[in-house]
C-alpha cells in the first residue's frame, strides 16, 4: 500500500495520458474548486464504453492500481469489473484512486458530463472536473455523514459567488 503522501497530479497524468475520459468528483474536485477541505483519495467517474475500459485498464496497469479491501492480495480490476457501475476503490504506486462506475443512482458519465468544466492545471494538463452546483448535488444525494461538512462549505462557498450555474 501506498505510504508516502497522494501524488494526485501523477495519478491524474497517467489517465490523461492514457487518453482515458474521466471527471474528477469528490473532495479532490472540491479543492479544485477551492474549498479548503482535506481529502485522502483521488475520485473519478469514467466513461463506460469499450475503447475507454481499454485504455482506462492500461493506465491502471501502469499505476500499479490493486483493490484495497482485498489486501494483503493484490487484485487487480478486469475490464468487465470497470464494466459495472459500481465503485473500485484502488491502492496505486501515487495513493488512493476512487474508480467509480457511477455515483449514487445514475449519476455515471454520461449524465454528469453536461454539469463539468475544464480545468487546465499547473502541469498543462486540461481536465474535467464537476461544477459547483453538480458537486453539492451529489452530496445532497449521497448524503454520507463524512460528506456533511464538505457540503456546508461547499454551500457557503456558492452562496459567496452568487453561482446559479
Amino acid at each position: 500500500m501506498h505510504e508516502e503522501a497522494p501524488d494526485f497530479a501523477r495519478i491524474l497524468e497517467i489517465l490523461t495520458n492514457h487518453n482515458v475520459e474521466f471527471i474528477v468528483v469528490g473532495g479532490v474536485c472540491a479543492v479544485l474548486l477551492g474549498a479548503p477541505v482535506t481529502t485522502f483519495d483521488l475520485g473519478i467517474v469514467h466513461a463506460r464504453d469499450s475503447e475507454n475500459l481499454s485504455r482506462l485498464q492500461n493506465a491502471l496497469k501502469e499505476l500499479g492500481a490493486h483493490y484495497r479491501e482485498h489486501l494483503p492480495k493484490h487484485i487487480e480490476p478486469t475490464l468487465t469489473d470497470l464494466e459495472s457501475s459500481g465503485h473500485h476503490l484502488l491502492a496505486t504506486c501515487f495513493g488512493p484512486l476512487d474508480v467509480l462506475g457511477a455515483i449514487g443512482i445514475g449519476d455515471d458519465f454520461s449524465r454528469l458530463a453536461g454539469s463539468i468544466e475544464k480545468l487546465n492545471l499547473e502541469n498543462g494538463l486540461s481536465i474535467s472536473i464537476l461544477q459547483l452546483n453538480a458537486l453539492i448535488e451529489v452530496k445532497e444525494k449521497t448524503a454520507r455523514e463524512k460528506d456533511i461538512g464538505m457540503l456546508n462549505t461547499l454551500k457557503a462557498m456558492r452562496d459567496l459567488s452568487g453561482s446559479d450555474e
